[in-house]
């Protein structure tokens, strides 16, 4: 008899509940397909990833206490409809104009503290998982930390390097590496379809933190 059993360490939970926290990580992942109620669609994402100060916890021995981490993928669009727009001005407490959202530096968000909602919601796996509901600007006389982690920021220009990809989980390496963006710099004279971006440009300083 060879009896399977789940032996492996389950991975604790972001708990559930208002945090302090700060962004350290930003990843253009690129234009990659999803499907979206049964349909594929080409869409340009970026990973934002925030770790929680007061939530310590010792992952590796050698390293000692260290933040979780909770991340959210977003659609790279500033349009009035889109998900990140709508985060972002919950974030800084205002709304954006349209010459600010036509041309706004995600990476501003680097080093950033906030105050983020963390809920529970259960799969159709049955799995339990942690995602940010709300966010919002820290609070006066609330004080963030320090921050742990290293900054982190990867895209397809200046923060290229295939050192930066093969330092991330499988699953986010595997999403990059099939991104349009990706295999145009790998194969230029490749016919891949041209995907419809988000165009980068200047964003004057207007006093805020971003």
């Amino acid at each position: 008899m060879i009896n399977a059993t789940n032996t492996g360490v389950k991975r604790e939970l972001v708990p559930s509940g208002n945090f302090v926290a700060r962004c350290y990580s930003m990843i253009h992942v690129g234009t990659i397909k999803e499907n979206i109620k049964g349909e594929d669609k080409w869409i340009d994402k970026i990973k934002i990833t925030w770790e929680l100060p007061t939530e310590l916890r010792v992952f590796k021995i050698e390293n000692g206490e260290q933040p979780m981490v909770i991340s959210q993928d977003f659609t790279l669009s500033m349009n009035e409809k889109a998900n990140l727009r709508k985060f972002l001005e919950s974030w800084r407490g205002k709304g954006f104009t349209e010459d600010q959202a036509e041309s706004f530096d995600v990476t501003k968000l680097l080093g950033i503290p906030c105050m983020l909602n963390i809920i529970h919601k259960v799969s159709k796996s049955r799995n339990e998982y942690a995602v940010i509901s709300s966010v919002a600007a820290l609070p006066k006389g609330v004080i963030c930390a320090d921050q742990i982690n290293e900054m982190f920021e990867f895209n397809y220009g200046d923060k290229f390097s295939e050192e930066a990809i093969e330092s991330q989980p499988d699953f986010i390496k595997n999403k990059i590496k099939s991104s349009v963006e990706y295999m145009k710099l790998k194969s230029p004279e490749s016919n891949i379809m041209e995907a419809e971006i988000v165009p980068e440009g200047d964003n004057e300083d207007d006093g805020l933190p971003f």
